[in-house]
């Protein structure tokens, strides 16, 4: 049974008033890949009746009210992703389709939509009960934050929607307690006490790190790079103090993160009854495409120690990787074998990172993150103890279960985590090409040049050819035609045109193909990359960064990559293709042969 989201439901159920109204700018699909599918069900495991609304037009009340008014609050995601993000290019372009809109075009999610969302409620229900923030769009903009399409830094999304609450990271326990507080009429003083939680105050609590106020952090750029720090500085549970920034008169307030939940804990998450359906009021409408990849598809643990810079995930899952239980992962993989609609084939077996799963720091879990290094950039931390062969096991057990036919790791994939495991990283790269990839295996080196590959936080190329060389070496023994895809950015901090001359070399000589799979940057909020983006400096030493900021000539980056078609002036980027191979230098240039 899906969570109600029209009246006709509610009075199925009995219900006369919900207690909590959670508001989404994706289509409501019930699935533990779904925040706010998430977030329902564990409120309505812990009792409380729990309604959603996807997508509400915003040109009048009729959706947004059709439930009536929560008794405890209302709660409001952007999505799966930043709705702006959503809604535009790297290059500020407007995209035509949506993979959460019911029938796929673009036309539904508002820009900003936490705030128009907020600005809903508040101009149709007058006496609102509290309006709660979450989900990723409010997590990353909770403080001050560089804005690509406003090209500047903008206050937190707490004060720009006028909300009484935001709750950051992924929020299961922060929720409940937040609604058990509300449901018990705790006083303010304990609401604001817990953890994940974000709320204004007139002055900071003595014992808060008071951060660069916003007016500092948007006038000067050394003072928004000195607030990112300490502000990405405590976002683990075991170190973590309370932050407090100034955003006008009054301060955003941030209370350390929940502890990271036990692999119980988040085994009861996954094992809540959720659909793997698009509501039917919402089907009507067409097909969701990201269900087709989200629906058979099973996560493992979440979190990341990867600290690639251009991403978020260490901000808004944590630095700690947190496991479920091999039974638990079984039990889900089974259960998705009685689904109706299942084929016999799992998407997805994975995480933020795949091979990530069961690999942690003892000394992490007890203490806390490093303030100093990082797990495995440059290199590998020694006191890391990296074993795959625990995912062999899990992965082989997922493939005896009946009914099961193949079973996909499509999640990336750290190859230096393979490398660096020399008791079981080659028998752990044998299984997945034997198993687990069909065709292509996809990875993510991202770039070739030094400069480039330090300012994103990832791994040199000699990484990347020893991989190559593994992963060669193993498809011939095995005689097996499988082939790499390579995922590349153009235009990060520290590329200019000559760093990616030096990649579609390195791509030719090298790597023997021309990678199809190129994303020009985009800075989003509460990244490192953003922050090199928006000063200019490595914010470690200090250094000039180039960074190149015009529209234009990110896409020529671009193009410098993919080069032309013969005869045409479009790019080989405008549409999706296979890798080309590498066109030998006896060859004419203009000459390309097509790995099929």
């Amino acid at each position: 049974m899906f969570l109600p989201t029209s009246k006709k439901e509610l009075r199925q159920l009995g219900w006369s008033q919900l207690d909590i109204i959670l508001v989404s700018g994706d289509s409501y699909i019930d699935s533990p890949f779904i925040g706010v599918a998430v977030i329902g069900r564990v409120l309505a495991a812990a009792g409380f009746k729990v309604g959603i609304i996807a997508q509400p037009s915003v040109n009048s009340g009729e959706d947004l009210t059709r439930l009536g008014q929560p008794k405890l609050f209302w709660g409001i995601s952007g999505g799966s992703v930043d709705s702006m993000v959503a809604n535009y290019t790297a290059t500020g372009r407007p995209r035509k389709k949506d993979d959460y809109t019911p029938g796929g075009v673009n036309n539904r999610r508002p820009d900003r939509a936490v705030i128009v969302y907020a600005n809903l409620i508040r101009q149709y229900c007058k006496e609102s009960a509290p309006i709660v923030l979450g989900g990723i769009e409010a997590s990353l903009r909770r403080v001050a934050h560089y804005d690509l399409w406003s090209k500047g830094i903008r206050r937190s999304l707490l004060f720009d929607a006028k909300a009484d609450y935001l709750l950051y990271g992924m929020a299961e326990k922060s929720v409940v307690e937040l609604a058990r507080a509300l449901a018990e009429g705790k006083p303010l003083q304990e609401i604001q006490a817990i953890r994940g939680l974000c709320y204004k105050a007139e002055n900071p609590p003595e014992e808060a790190l008071l951060l660069p106020s916003f007016a500092e952090s948007k006038a000067d750029k050394a003072s928004f790079s000195r607030m990112f720090q300490l502000f990405y500085e405590n976002n683990d549970p075991l170190s973590a103090r309370i932050l407090a920034q100034q955003q006008d008169s009054r301060y955003l307030v941030q209370n350390p993160p929940q502890p990271q939940l036990s692999s119980s804990e988040l085994d009861a998450v996954h094992a809540l009854p959720y659909e793997r359906e698009l509501h039917p009021f919402y089907g009507q409408h067409g097909p969701v495409r990201a269900l087709e990849t989200i629906r058979f598809a099973v996560t493992t643990h979440r979190g990341c120690y990867g600290e690639c810079n251009f991403c978020a995930i260490a901000v808004h899952q944590g630095r700690t990787v947190q496991n479920r239980s091999q039974q638990s992962i079984i039990d889900e993989v089974t259960a998705c074998s009685r689904h109706p609609a299942f084929k016999g084939i799992i998407a997805d077996v994975g995480g933020p990172t795949a091979n990530m799963y069961g690999i942690e720091c003892s000394k992490k879990l007890s203490r806390g993150c490093c303030r100093d290094k990082r797990c495995i950039f440059p290199t590998t931390c020694p006191t890391l103890p990296i074993d795959h062969g625990p995912q062999i096991e899990l992965l082989r057990k997922l493939r005896a279960i009946a009914g099961i036919k193949r079973i996909f790791v499509a999640s990336g994939i750290r190859y230096d985590l393979i490398l660096a495991d020399r008791k079981n990283g080659r028998r752990y790269l044998q299984e997945l090409l034997r198993h687990h990839v069909s065709g292509q295996m996809k990875i993510a080196p991202e770039h070739c040049s030094q400069v480039v590959l330090q300012a994103m936080g990832k791994p040199g190329s000699d990484t990347l050819l020893d991989f190559i060389r593994l992963f060669t070496q193993l498809n011939k023994k095995q005689q097996q035609q499988l082939f790499l895809t390579y995922y590349i950015i153009a235009a990060h901090p520290g590329c200019s045109k000559r760093e990616m001359t030096e990649l579609r070399d390195f791509a030719r000589q090298e790597l023997k193909v021309i990678p199809r799979q190129v994303q020009v940057f985009t800075p989003t909020p509460s990244t490192w990359s953003t922050t090199i983006y928006w000063t200019g400096k490595d914010p470690w030493s200090g250094a000039p960064c180039f960074v190149e900021k015009d529209p234009q000539a990110k896409e020529r980056q671009k193009e410098i990559l993919l080069g032309a078609l013969p005869g045409r002036k479009k790019s080989l980027g405008s549409k999706k293709a296979p890798e080309r191979a590498a066109t030998p230098r006896r060859q004419s240039r203009k000459k390309v042969r097509r790995d099929r």
